[in-house]
Parts: structure tokens; sequence; C-alpha cells
């Protein structure tokens, strides 16, 4: 059995080794260098308790890191305060077994409790495993960008899946931190 929870900082080492491969040989990150525990850990406190982090853990061995969500201020302007962007990995040992569905749709849920409006996932392409899981999850295609990152001697393509988290109003109150909502399923 799967368990949920938020990450923690001692967590920072195998959130590490889990997007390490994903840089070193593959295109669906444009990172070049293999960030260490320690970035990882500094962009786990750059989110100030604001955008969430959650592992996915096996129950007994909550300890072991099976994959990770997290999401992020999608740009810097002020009026995308209410934008996410979203990321997810999982272990090798971990894909196929719905650990990605299972926390990809907690991280969507948390952020529509927290308030947030709009999440958006980028995806390098062809990437039909991560297209169909956040198809899965209630994001839709909204556009694509050609030959946008050169990486391992290759153009490639990438293209935008959106997911409407709430309804707009206006006034639009400020997202909950996730330090407040927690971890929402459902």
């Amino acid at each position: 059995m799967v368990i949920l929870r938020p990450a923690r900082a001692e967590d920072a080492g195998q959130i590490a080794a889990i997007y390490a491969p994903h840089v070193l040989t593959g295109t669906v990150t444009f990172e070049i260098e293999v960030p260490d525990a320690a970035e990882i850990r500094a962009r786990m406190e750059s989110s100030a308790g604001l955008y969430p982090w959650i592992v996915a853990a096996e129950a007994g061995a909550e300890a072991t890191v099976l994959g990770y969500a997290y999401a992020f201020r999608f740009r810097e302007r002020a009026a995308y305060g209410w934008v996410v962007e979203t990321s997810i990995y999982v272990s090798a040992a971990a894909q196929g077994r719905g650990t990605g569905r299972l926390l990809y749709q907690a991280l969507v849920d948390t952020l529509r409790a927290q308030g947030f409006a709009q999440a958006i996932g980028v995806i390098a392409l062809p990437n039909d495993a991560s297209v169909r899981l956040h198809e899965q999850v209630g994001f839709r295609h909204a556009g694509f960008l050609r030959e946008v990152g050169y990486k391992h001697g290759r153009w490639t393509d990438v293209g935008y899946w959106q997911c409407e988290l709430a309804e707009r109003t206006v006034p639009a109150p400020p997202p909950r931190r996730f330090a407040d909502t927690g971890i929402r399923r459902g």
C-alpha cells in the first residue's frame, strides 16, 4: 500500500536520486546538471509553505520515497499568482503500479483546496505516458511549442496541458498555503 505525505527536508536525497536519471539520459526535463540533495532542499524551502511538495512512500517504509509531485509559481508577474506549474517523477521501481496517478491526483486536489485557479503541465514531447497521466487527472491540451529544447543532440517539442482548478471570482482571494491545508484527496 502506498501512502502520501508532505515531503520533508530529509527526503531531498531520495528525490534527487529519482530525478537524476531523467536529467542524465532523458529529455522529459530540460535540466542538464543533476541537482544534488542540497539544491532539492533549497527548492523545497523556496516554496515558503505555499506550494505543495508531496511524496509517495510504501506503507510501513515511509522513509523510502517512491515518487514525488510538486507545484511552483508558473511565472513571476503578480497577475499569475493564482496559477501553478506542476511536476511529477516516480522511481523506476514504482512505475506501472498506479503510484503516479495517486500522487498527481492528490496534488491536483490539494491545489484545488488551496484555491489556485489553474495548473499548467509542461511536457517534453513525445511522452505518451505523461500526456495520459495529465489527462487522467483533468488536464487538457492547451498549446504546443516546436523544437524549443536542445538536449542530448536533438531539438525537442513541448506541449502545454492546463487544468482548471476553480471558478475564477472577482475579487480573487489569495491561495491558501500548503502548510495550512495539507494534502487533500477527492
